[in-house]
């Protein structure tokens, strides 16, 4: 799956690494549904460090549509909130 991080570039993740990505994402939405902002800050860089961690960094100049687009670091809660679908960032 290529994933763009806002600010940064694209990854591409493997399928087997999503499982573990949507744990993080779950602990992100409830970090936002309790409207804390310091466990929305922490868990929001878990997600994006995680993805970094397991994605290959594509070039610069690859031309690949982003299947999942994840918000930079320093996003405000109600950005990224925004951005949540039915299964948060990433979907199962």
């Amino acid at each position: 799956m290529i994933v763009r991080l806002m600010g940064e570039g694209q990854l591409d993740v493997a399928e087997e690494d999503l499982s573990s990505l949507n744990a993080l994402d779950a602990e992100l939405e409830a970090a936002i549904e309790s409207g804390d902002e310091t466990a929305f800050r922490a868990a929001l860089h878990a997600l994006l460090d995680n993805v970094r961690k397991v994605g290959k960094a594509l070039p610069a100049d690859s031309l690949e549509p982003s299947e999942l687009i994840l918000p930079p670091a320093d996003a405000h809660i109600d950005e990224v909130r925004s951005m949540l679908g039915d299964e948060g960032l990433i979907p199962d």
